[in-house]
């Protein structure tokens, strides 16, 4: 693939995030938008945080960190009335693949939600991994990549369908600390704790914990 650059799209987002769901922001006011037609357009509800990494179906949080999901049925349609599904718990940070969905809490205690598919978004339990992370994000790969508290970079490793939620954390190693990471199509991008944005190709060489 050739990069072309940036591209500046309309509109002004407090969080963005793109997958088999679509293309979908929150605003600074937390309203949610979806990108269609080659526009912002806002729905029914109000998240700080949303992920479109699920098998077409929407995943997110609020402002007070209930969690919530949206069905295909919803994130397929053009209509701006939606409906949440509601999810039992708290997070402050929750995002979906294709094994499965993990999560943050306000301690950075982190969570993997068992039995979530398109027609059930919502599961049907929490399960604790080890470890401490203040945000993670999940790939269409199944690849989960989290910032630990002091700002490096982790990774889990042995994600797989007959595993989803992996063996052990290794960290990323970086000379720097970071305080948001996402990962896609063979590239890990980074924002440092100023607002730099960094873009990693083929990283490959991990150093277990």
């Amino acid at each position: 693939m050739v990069e072309k650059g940036w591209q500046q799209l309309p509109g002004q987002l407090l969080h963005v995030s793109v997958g088999p769901a679509g293309l979908w922001g929150v605003s600074s006011s937390n309203i949610v938008l979806k990108f269609q037609d080659n526009k912002w357009k806002s729905v029914t509800g109000l998240l700080k945080q949303v992920d479109a990494g699920g098998d077409k179906f929407l995943a997110g949080v609020s402002s007070q960190d209930k969690v919530v999901c949206l069905s295909p049925s919803c994130t397929d349609s053009k209509s701006s009335i939606v409906t949440f599904t509601s999810l039992d718990g708290a997070l402050k940070y929750y995002s979906c693949g294709p094994f499965g969905c993990w999560g943050v809490n306000n301690v950075n205690d982190i969570f993997f939600r068992n039995d979530v598919t398109p027609g059930k978004c919502d599961g049907s339990k929490w399960q604790q991994v080890e470890g401490k992370l203040i945000m993670l994000e999940v790939s269409t790969d199944g690849s989960v990549y989290g910032i630990h508290p002091s700002g490096r970079v982790y990774t889990r490793e042995g994600i797989s369908a007959k595993t989803p939620t992996g063996s052990v954390w290794v960290i990323v190693d970086f000379c720097a600390t970071f305080k948001h990471v996402t990962y896609d199509a063979g590239s890990l991008w980074l924002l440092s704790q100023n607002g730099d944005i960094y873009k990693c190709v083929d990283e490959n060489e991990n150093t277990s914990t």
